[in-house]
């Protein structure tokens, strides 16, 4: 069976941001159900790539930090409009789900007593199945050896012991350097690149990648639009997992030393569960709360931003990483860590900030029911469970 050939023909960065806002507008089901949307657009039915390549582009952006499948999109329209292509593509896939993000962000803003009802509550309890069907999954795919569970485990109880921000970092780093020391086995790739990208500027990206990191620990005042970037950019940047591990650091920042408060926070996080595209557009909800349309636009680029670096530094080293084991070997660790790290927000502020009576347990364990056994979308359970709230509790 041959596998299809890439076209030639290029797109304008028009024809790939309207190609990408249908994406945004309909890709309902998390991270793993937008790549395989991308994949029978771009590689089934468009035939941008080979199969093997689009294998290869998954590949790099599940090894990177920040959204995998933001990044994968991102990619994909680079690969098609070089960066003007992979703006549109990033623009049409977000733009949807921010835009809903920032509305209820303001409306929660005008009307703060609409956070007090029932239906938060509900939100809240769908948030504690959503993350623990994660750890679920996670867990099998990225635990599956004895060392690898170690490792998850202790990263749990180091960090729900000391939760700072810089001992997450820590520990992730340990959990890397464990796995190059024991030589974890990673997926291995079996064959050879096959993604048409010429980049001139990889060390260019990556330096700035770095030394915004850097800035981004610099102190600011508390709900300034700098403040919102940095703490924003810093999750991007730190993030191993996808969407629902930026919860752990996130409500660091704007929680447990920020201003917002956990129910809010819990509510809007709900809230983006039942959007269609990224899950990381909860981020113009926190931007949005804290500082208006203006904290949107910047909590929206700034947690993307470290994510898109990384790609424009990785593509062109790819090559190299895929066959170094060494460096595969960290990332398994770094990847169980992952593990650990959700599982201490499980508890921390998820568990605490939700669960109440006899009632919530029994809640949550329907939730999760629904979701991992019966298979409820997404987008349907979240509607479902704040009503369920609003009636219930």
């Amino acid at each position: 069976m041959s596998r299809p050939l890439p076209s030639e023909k290029n797109e304008s960065p028009w024809q790939i941001f309207l190609l990408f806002l249908r994406l945004g507008l309909t890709s309902f089901g998390g991270p793993a159900a937008h790549l395989g949307f991308f994949h029978g657009e771009f590689v089934q039915r468009r035939r941008w790539l080979s199969d093997a390549a689009y294998g290869e582009v998954v590949a790099l952006c599940q090894l990177l930090p920040g959204p995998a499948s933001s990044q994968t999109g991102l990619t994909l329209g680079y690969l098609r409009g070089h960066y003007r292509g992979a703006a549109a593509a990033w623009l049409g896939f977000t733009l949807p789900s921010a835009l809903i993000m920032t509305l209820f962000a303001l409306g929660l803003n005008v009307w703060p007593e609409v956070a007090a009802g029932g239906w938060i509550s509900g939100l809240k309890l769908f948030v504690v199945a959503v993350v623990a069907q994660a750890i679920w999954q996670m867990g099998r795919s990225l635990c599956p050896d004895g060392p690898r569970l170690s490792i998850a485990v202790v990263v749990a109880v180091v960090l729900l012991t000391a939760g700072a921000v810089w001992m997450q970092v820590l520990a992730l780093v340990a959990a890397g350097a464990v796995g190059a020391v024991l030589k974890l086995s990673g997926a291995a790739a079996v064959e050879a690149l096959n993604v048409p990208v010429q980049s001139r500027k990889p060390m260019l990206f990556a330096a700035g990648f770095a030394v915004l990191l850097v800035l981004s620990f610099l102190p600011q005042t508390s709900g300034s639009l700098a403040w919102i970037g940095a703490e924003l950019y810093r999750a991007g940047a730190l993030v191993f997992g996808g969407g629902h591990v930026v919860l752990s650091w996130l409500q660091e920042g704007f929680v447990a030393s920020g201003p917002m408060p956990a129910d809010a926070f819990l509510a809007g996080y709900g809230v983006a569960q039942a959007m269609p595209g990224p899950l990381f557009s909860f981020s113009a909800f926190l931007g949005a709360t804290e500082g208006g349309w203006a904290g949107a636009a910047v909590a929206v680029g700034a947690v993307f931003l470290p994510g898109t670096l990384l790609v424009f530094a990785g593509l062109p080293l790819w090559s190299w990483v895929r066959t170094h084991g060494t460096v595969r070997a960290a990332l398994t660790g770094v990847n169980a860590g992952v593990v650990g790290l959700l599982l201490a927000a499980l508890y921390d502020p998820v568990w605490t900030s939700a669960v109440q009576s006899s009632g919530s347990v029994a809640l949550v364990l329907l939730f999760w029911l629904c979701l991992t056994v019966w298979r409820v979308p997404v987008w349907l359970l979240a509607p479902a469970s704040a009503l369920a709230g609003q009636m219930l509790l």
